[in-house]
């Protein structure tokens, strides 16, 4: 139903029906053929009230990353990454072959992002992006991404009925909004289409290209887990700075360091033993009782989504699905320990 104006500016605010004929107009001014506009546009009469809910309720209580892996890293979910990753081995690796991403961080990501393809979301995409659009919180960015989807369908990758996700308008089992599918979806199958729902390769591909194309380097990995003694920690949080810019998580974290420094700081790894004598730097992402150091590669983590939880979720996932083998092109990974109950 019609959610009631709240406000002045919301009384000012066009009706949505009015609003989306504007929409229409400017969809229609890009180029977008009108069939498509009026597939899209014509069935949505009103906002799409669980967009709005679920929008309004995003100020939650924040776990910490600790919380939050232990969550998300079940024994069932790395059950059946391992089996997921097994089944599409020989397309993971020649993803990882041909874009230099290793293949257990592709997987991280399809499974922390859609658990392995099963939960992609159920929300039509183009009704979800009008209502958040409509709504002036960030109407500026989701009309931008309204746009894009329409430009999607206008392409023909993915029909309307397909076209589904998340209450934001994240799409398909990458996870991608529209503005990302645009630049980063790749037809790795060569049908045609870029297929981010349904197509392994496409959906692998399109991770690999996203992360290829925020910096990841070919041959090296995110980071390992470490130990931190709390005399060490208090030394390194009072002598050690933090990064600037980017987002919060970018400057939750320290400068890099090299190894050897961080060695010398009193940081080890997980057993106790001295960290490895690598010419790499690194970072210090730290929680309440958990260590990370990360390499350059886990800023484009940072880059999908900008939390450490997810970034830090990823990488111990797909260490776990991946661990017994090593993907062409991609180096030999430090093995990082198991997540801790």
């Amino acid at each position: 139903m019609m959610l009631m104006a709240g406000s002045t500016q919301d009384a000012a605010r066009p009706s949505f029906v009015e609003w989306l004929a504007g929409v229409r107009a400017e969809a229609l001014a890009r180029g977008i053929r009108e069939a498509i506009v009026a597939e899209a546009l014509d069935p949505i009469e009103e906002p799409l009230t669980v967009a709005l809910e679920r929008d309004r309720a995003q100020a939650e209580v924040v776990l910490s990353f600790e919380a939050y892996i232990s969550r998300r890293l079940s024994s069932t979910l790395i059950a059946s990454g391992q089996k997921q990753y097994a089944a599409h081995r020989a397309v993971l690796e020649e993803v990882a072959d041909r874009y230099g991403v290793a293949a257990k961080i592709i997987a991280g990501i399809w499974g922390i992002e859609s658990n392995f393809g099963r939960f992609t979301g159920i929300r039509p995409t183009i009704a979800a992006l009008a209502t958040l659009a409509w709504d002036p919180r960030r109407s500026a960015f989701f009309r931008g991404e309204l746009l894009n989807a329409l430009d999607i369908l206008n392409r023909g990758d993915i029909d309307l009925a397909r076209m589904r996700g998340s209450w934001a308008g994240a799409m398909g089992q990458p996870q991608f909004m529209p503005s990302s599918y645009l630049r980063f979806a790749e037809d790795f199958d060569g049908d045609g289409r870029r297929d981010i729902w349904g197509s392994p390769g496409d959906v692998f591909a399109s991770i690999a290209n996203y992360l290829k194309g925020h910096g990841w380097r070919r041959g090296e990995t995110w980071g390992l887990e470490v130990r931190v003694p709390s005399e060490v920690a208090g030394r390194i949080a009072a002598d050690i700075g933090r990064r600037d810019g980017g987002c919060r998580a970018v400057r939750d974290m320290t400068v890099r360091l090299p190894l050897a420094e961080w060695q010398r700081l009193g940081v080890r790894t997980v057993g106790g033993a001295a960290l490895a004598t690598l010419d790499q730097e690194a970072s210090l992402v730290s929680g309440a009782s958990r260590h990370f150091l990360v390499y350059r590669n886990y800023d484009a983590l940072i880059e999908y989504n900008c939390a450490h939880a997810y970034a830090i979720s990823v990488g111990l996932l797909g260490d776990r699905v991946g661990r017994s083998s090593t993907a062409p092109g991609t180096g030999a990974p430090a093995p990082t320990p198991a997540p801790r109950p």
